[in-house]
């Protein structure tokens, strides 16, 4: 059976902020799980048998279909109900189920700030992988210094996918990837920085972190609402400074 490490959370508060509207909120999450690091190449090899032992160096080139069907298999081995259900391309997150999952924006973020409040949990230097390094290519999970929940590289290495949406009024089905790659200037390598691409786009300094938890059916959880996203995709305005906009 394939290892995630996965570290429980306490319940806590997380403000977030949405840039284009010009607005800020606090969302109180329920305990859940995540992954003390990113998956790593050898973790998806093993899972997805695919050839090669793969390495400690997080899996990247991978779509955000891809991490969802990762989320499954990897549920379906360890005997758990999958959390989400494809049908026609289309994904549905079933809230009650226990199996691993995408985190949520407002899980990720609490999980990368571990209670602290400024752009970094640490020196920058000492706790990510961003060009400052020099590396041409994503590094060995852990060799950074861990946050105060005790997790590895969620800032700087590779970027991370998420369960949200980008912003459905500008970009449609794109979905949100956070915490920065190992490419990416010093500066911009933030704990609320956030980018996002089309579900089946992949990148090589992209790859994925798990979750899990379950919650009470129905269509919200953890800073998520289907009624937000249709709300959010009937809003216009001015495009925030730093997105990138949408390809056709």
């Amino acid at each position: 059976m394939t290892i995630f490490g996965l570290r429980p959370l306490p319940a806590g508060p997380v403000e977030l902020h949405d840039a284009r509207r010009r607005r800020r909120w606090t969302v109180q999450l329920e305990p859940f799980a995540m992954g003390t690091a990113p998956v790593t190449a050898a973790q998806w090899a093993q899972l997805m048998g695919e050839d090669g032992s793969g390495g400690q160096a997080p899996a990247v080139n991978l779509s955000w279909l891809d991490a969802i069907n990762l989320c499954n298999a990897a549920s379906e081995e360890a005997g758990l109900v999958p959390a989400y259900h494809l049908n026609d391309g289309e994904v549905a997150w079933r809230l009650d189920a226990p199996g691993y999952r995408l985190p949520t924006e407002a899980e990720w973020e609490y999980a990368c700030r571990a209670g602290t409040d400024g752009p970094h949990y640490g020196s920058l230097e000492l706790v990510a992988w961003t060009a400052g390094d020099e590396v041409e290519s994503p590094q060995d999970v852990g060799l950074k210094q861990p946050n105060d929940f005790g997790l590895s590289d969620t800032l700087g290495n590779v970027w991370e996918w998420c369960w949200d949406l980008l912003d459905p009024a500008r970009y449609g089905d794109y979905r949100v990837f956070r915490g920065g790659g190992f490419a990416d200037k010093p500066w911009s390598v933030r704990a609320s920085t956030r980018r996002g691409g089309a579900p089946g786009m992949s990148h090589p300094d992209v790859g994925l972190r798990l979750a899990r938890g379950a919650f009470e059916a129905g269509q919200a959880a953890q800073g998520w609402s289907a009624a937000a996203d249709t709300e959010r995709g009937t809003i216009t305005g001015m495009l925030p400074s730093g997105w990138t906009p949408r390809r056709s």
